[in-house]
């Protein structure tokens, strides 16, 4: 699996040593000599990608740097590398999201595995963020009236109980929501609160009946 491996570690030689390794392999390679220049030239989250990290950097520390990235929403994988093997921040790196922890010196068959790996999750992620993307195309082309019905019907309500919110009749709803069901493209009403969970519009009506 072809991708962009990002190589963040304050140890010149090793960079070069990992650059040399991952390119034989065919993967592209970027090296950073601290956390700062990977944040100053922040990656982009649309090519297919991981982050190779050092626990113990000058300045920003590796899971600072795992830190910060979540914080701006960043998708990367992370694994992180070692020289130490340390318990607490390994469990504390895996518990915050990264995707696995080597040990150096870490062999190839080790690394390109967990290379593989992550590069997989990024693309599983990639693909359920562009669905989300689509869906959410799907939501903003409803009518307000369409919107009101939508949000109604995911929560649970029937074509009678949306009829008598809305003040109209529940054959006019029944039209309404035929229209939702066919411009959000599903087939029942489980998928349509499936998506509403996914894009988080469920979880968003949830929070705004709690706080009314």
């Amino acid at each position: 699996m072809p991708g962009l491996v990002h190589i963040v570690d304050d140890d010149a030689s090793f960079r070069t040593a990992i650059e040399r390794r991952l390119r034989l392999a065919g993967y592209e390679v970027a090296t950073y000599p601290s956390a700062q220049h990977l944040l100053d030239c922040m990656p982009s989250e649309g090519e297919l990608s991981c982050i190779l990290l050092d626990v113990r950097i000058p300045g920003v520390s590796g899971p600072e740097l795992q830190a910060r990235l979540s914080e701006i929403g960043s998708t990367l994988p992370i694994i992180f590398l070692t020289g130490y093997a340390d318990v607490p921040t390994t469990v504390q790196a895996i518990k915050a999201g990264a995707d696995d922890f080597l040990i150096k010196p870490v062999s190839s068959e080790d690394l390109l595995g967990a290379i593989e790996r992550a590069l997989a999750h990024h693309q599983a992620v990639r693909s359920q963020r562009g669905k989300l993307d689509v869906a959410r195309s799907y939501i903003a082309k409803l009518t307000p009236r369409e919107r009101e019905v939508f949000d109604l019907v995911i929560r649970g309500k029937t074509n009678k109980q949306v009829a008598n919110v809305l003040g109209a009749t529940e054959r006019t709803i029944k039209a309404h929501r035929h229209r939702v069901m066919e411009k959000m493209q599903v087939q029942s009403l489980a998928e349509l609160v499936s998506l509403a969970e996914r894009t988080g519009i469920l979880r968003d009506l949830s929070d705004t009946s709690q706080n009314t």
